[in-house]
């Protein structure tokens, strides 16, 4: 996308990227555009917007991963800094705002616990029907020049608990920063 999201009065080139990072170039000379800010998501980007979504005033950028999570990015100050033994005093409107919130969040643990309790009961029964559900998977397997190593990258909308693979030659396994796998290795039978 592109936005004026540093409010210089140019736009600035939004860019999200496969691997989960977000990135704002800025056009300060008219030959290249120079990176201003990233950010690191831990899953692929399918979409991102610029704009005014949250509070009037300040501009956010709106990132849609590969599970279908939102993640906003804010020009909003996080801190507020108060005088010397002054308490930060939240409005009227920002009080009800959280306490709907979190009143919300009770209903959805409430909910949630009640279909569990319904699923445990009917995963039981002698008339229960078990079936694996149904759920794309997202994957690339890249060359990267630099190293001469292929890059194996899986995305599903569950938890993935369990990888295998099996080759028919002998693999080296590179670790990465973004890799969150315990890796652990079987001796091949030959047969």
């Amino acid at each position: 996308d592109s936005f004026d999201i540093l409010g210089d009065g140019v736009k600035e080139l939004l860019v999200g990227r496969d691997d989960g990072m977000i990135e704002i170039y800025n056009f300060e000379s008219a030959d290249d555009p120079v990176l201003r800010h990233d950010y690191a998501l831990s899953e692929s980007i399918a979409s991102i917007q610029g704009g005014c979504v949250g509070k009037d005033g300040y501009d956010e950028i709106l990132a849609a991963t590969y599970s279908g999570w939102l993640t906003g990015l804010t020009t909003e100050p996080v801190h507020r800094e108060g005088g010397s033994g002054e308490e930060l005093k939240l409005s009227q409107e920002m009080q009800s705002k959280i306490s709907s919130l979190r009143n919300e969040l009770e209903q959805l643990q409430i909910k949630v616990l009640h279909e569990r309790e319904k699923y445990q009961q009917s995963s039981q029964s002698s008339t229960a029907v078990s079936s694996v559900p149904a759920f794309s998977v997202n994957d690339k397997f890249t060359l990267n020049k630099d190293d001469a190593s292929y890059s194996l990258i899986l995305e599903v909308q569950t938890a993935i608990d369990n990888v295998l693979v099996q080759s028919d030659v002998p693999l080296d396994l590179l670790d990465v920063d973004k890799n969150s796998a315990v890796v652990s290795f079987s001796s091949c039978d030959s047969e």
